[in-house]
């Protein structure tokens, strides 16, 4: 199922930042990363991936993302959201989608924590605000919720 949600946005000179994010579920668990605690967005908890760069598509730009931040491939699947968020830096369009690992075990290189987590963590966690949307939808497929 395929939802966008946005945010109220003020699109006068603020910076436009496209990024994509992967949801990575195994065994009914999806895979969180935890942000560092410097820069943006310190010791939130996000869904791994990062910018699209000029000429690439999302799914090659996830691909490319999660080899570099994991070191692991994976094969992307279904959109699961785009959402658009108005953040002090700029505005993020984060589009995540399910992903499979294709070989190998995720490591962590830009995170500072990572977790697979079920839906009642998933909920508990601190999540970036962008990723929100997302959260929700994956919590409610993992629990088998049939609207999703």
């Amino acid at each position: 199922m395929q939802q966008t949600h946005s945010a109220r946005i003020n699109v006068g000179m603020a910076r436009y930042i496209e990024v994509v994010g992967a949801v990575i579920v195994r065994n009914g668990l999806a895979l969180c990363a935890k942000r560092g605690p410097c820069g943006r967005l310190a010791g939130l908890w996000e869904f791994p991936g990062g910018k699209v760069e000029a000429g690439e598509d999302a799914a090659t730009a996830l691909a490319r993302e999660i080899d570099e931040e994991l070191q692991c491939g994976v094969a992307v699947g279904e959109m699961v959201t785009a959402t658009v968020h108005e953040y002090d830096f700029g505005i993020v369009r984060l589009t995540t989608f399910f992903c499979d690992l294709v070989d190998d075990e995720p490591v962590l290189t830009e995170h500072v924590d990572g977790l697979w987590a079920g839906p009642d963590q998933l909920a508990s966690l601190a999540w970036a605000p962008a990723d929100l949307p997302a959260v929700e939808i994956v919590i409610n497929r993992l629990a088998g919720d049939p609207r999703r």
